[in-house]
Formats: C-alpha cells, structure tokens, sequence
C-alpha cells in the first residue's frame, strides 16, 4: 500500500509545485513560480510539450499510473492542474494518499460537464441560458421544443476552441444529420455523446473576470476584460472591459458566489454574456488560469499566473490592480510567423509558447499591446 503522503500548508521558497498538464497555461505556471523562488515538476502524458522546456523536472506519464502518479505526489509540496480536463480519478487518487491538490476535486466535477456546471451556477441564484440535456434524438427534439431556435448544441464534455458543439437555425431540417455532426467530437475523444442544448443568448459583448482565492478565504479580483471570438477561439481580450460600473460589480459578486461554494483554492476564469440592460449571464466558468487573463502578465504587478502559484503555495494573495490599459491578441496557426515585427513593436510584449509546429487553430503565442492608464 502507498504510505500517505504529508504536504506542508505553507510552501517556502525553494518549494516545488506539482503542475498536472503540460500546454502554455503550465509553461507560464511555471516561469510565474521560479520567480518567487519555487520550483515546477510538471507532469503530462504528452511530450514534447510547451512545460517541459522550462520546468525543473518532468515527468512523462499516464493520469491512470498510479505509480508514476504517487512518486510525483511525493516529490512536490503542492499539487494544481493546468487544465480542467485533467481526469477526476486522477485527483481523487492523489488525494486518497494525502496529496494536497487545489483546486480541489469538487471544481473539476462541476466544470468537466456542462450540464452539472449550469445546475451549479444556477443553484446559486445566478443566471446561465436556457438549456436541456440531451442524450439522444428525441431528447434533442424535446428540447429543440422547449426552448425554440437558435440554439446551440454542445457535448457535455471535453469540447474547447468551437470543438464538439454546433448551431441549429430555423433552417435546419435534418435534425438525425446535425445531432451526428455534433457529437462527432464526444464519440472521436471519450467514446460517448451526452450532450447538451442551450438557448441562443442575445448578448451585446462578452466578458470574462478572472478571480483567485486563498486557502483563508481572501478573495481578489481583476478587472473585467472584454473577449472577441474567433470560429469559437477567442481573439482578443481587452481590459479594462466597455461596461458600466453596475455591469461590473455584477459580474464579481457572482465570480465571488462560485470561489466561495467550491471552497476554491487558485485562479478562476468566469465568461459572462452582457444583456443590453446591464445584466450577466455565465457562459462558463474555468477552474485554472485562463487565456482572457493573459493580459494581466504584463499589465498588472502581480499577474493571473503568480497569483495562482501564490493561492496554492499558500502565500498572500497580491494586488490585482491594472497599471496600464491592455488588450492580449492571440497568435494563432501562422500568425507567429509575424514573431519579428512583433517583437519590433512599440509597447508590444510577445510571449511566445515553444510549440514546434503551427497548426490552423493552434494557439502559438500571444502579443499585448500596452497603454498606460491615465
């Protein structure tokens, strides 16, 4: 039998984060926690991969190898999760042996599926669009019903960038077609198709608010960004976000409401609708650092990255004040092949994430420009 393993509360300099995953999200992990003095031990199935470049030691495994999972759990003072498709069993394992692992397994179950995320989100008195779960045809047609079109059809899991989901219109007819093109994504990546229906949201802009919250409770907040889609990648993301005060403080009262009920420990990205009245409505909720939050790297003193590797450590969470106005565009595909004039730019950081080859849709970089706040 494992013999448990003890992680201390607190994680000192000279520390080591365990990070599950390794895409850019833990590259910059990473870099945000050698700058506090600590180290990453990284862990991920894939390998090359964009972590492993700048982590002090990787380890090249499956989420089901237990082995190889406790002699990484042994190795770390802390354990935290790069992307939210890590699988559940994986952290329950890791806390079955004592593993300290923020967030915790709780948020993972709510955002690993849509449908049990919105019944979260909706139990807190907050809003979501309308939506029905859908396990096959006639379920599909139910709601179709219910709710009217347009409106969107997405797999309960794993979809990401656009993938597995789809807009039914008043112009569609074959139903049996669009259900099959829909759940493709599911069938190809978890062998099953539960999915789920949500009623078209009139919506005048998105927003996103990413918030961190301590293991006391300490919450902080940056500001609301304003996020523009791309064949469903996001673009761009500028901060601070074309909203109204009230639009704003509605939006961190609820991003508050979630870190509190999931007992959070970390960063969180919440994606909200903005109705031409003011008001919110949560398109989802990421529990990690998140790509609207990019931005805050290079426009705020303490960025969405150290802020996460502090709530897991245990450290005091810094301030989330903007210095400058930003707006983050990602580089995606070809688009890093402009990495020069980029780099020549005034008032233009580049960030580039160490990926060999640029494929269409495939995040490579990202580049924010600066203006400094009056």
């Amino acid at each position: 039998m494992q013999a448990s393993i003890n992680h201390p509360a607190i994680v000192e300099p000279g520390g080591v984060i365990g990070v599950l995953g390794g895409g850019q999200l833990g590259r910059m992990l990473a870099m945000a926690a050698a700058q506090l003095g600590l180290k990453t031990h990284s862990y991920c199935p894939d390998t090359p991969c964009p972590a492993e470049d700048v982590s002090a030691v990787f380890t090249h495994a499956s989420y089901t190898d237990e082995p190889a999972l406790a002699a990484f759990a042994a190795s770390v003072d802390v354990i935290t999760y790069e992307f939210e498709n890590v699988p559940a069993e994986t952290v329950a394992f890791l806390t079955s042996i004592g593993a300290t692992v923020r967030p915790g397994a709780k948020a993972l179950e709510k955002a690993q599926d849509r449908l049990f995320e919105k019944d979260f989100i909706n139990a807190l008195g907050a809003a979501t669009a309308d939506y029905h779960a859908v396990d096959d045809l006639a379920s599909l047609e139910e709601g179709l019903n219910r709710i009217g079109r347009p409106a969107i059809l997405k797999t309960r899991r794993l979809g990401y960038d656009g993938k597995g989901q789809t807009t039914l219109t008043d112009k569609d007819e074959d139903l049996p077609e669009a259900f099959q093109k829909a759940i493709a994504f599911a069938w190809d990546e978890i062998g099953a198709a539960p999915s789920i229906l949500e009623a078209f949201v009139p919506f005048e802009r998105e927003i996103s608010i990413i918030g961190a919250r301590s293991a006391g409770g300490e919450v902080q907040l940056y500001d609301p960004a304003e996020n523009v889609h791309r064949s469903g990648i996001l673009k761009t993301s500028s901060a601070p976000a074309r909203v109204t005060p009230e639009t704003a403080r509605k939006a961190r009262s609820v991003t508050s409401a979630i870190l509190a009920a999931l007992d959070y420990v970390g960063v969180i990205g919440v994606e909200f609708f903005v109705l031409k009245n003011g008001d919110v409505v949560i398109n989802e909720f990421a529990p990690r650092v998140h790509n609207s939050g990019h931005w805050t790297t290079d426009a705020c003193a303490v960025s969405q990255f150290e802020q996460h590797i502090r709530a897991v450590a245990g450290w005091p969470l810094g301030d989330p004040a903007r210095h400058s106005d930003a707006v983050m565009e990602n580089l995606i595909g070809d688009e890093v092949n402009a990495w020069r004039e980029l780099a020549s730019a005034p008032d233009a950081c580049i960030h580039l994430y160490g990926k060999r080859q640029a494929r269409a849709g495939r995040k490579m970089g990202h580049v924010t420009r600066l203006k400094r706040s009056a």
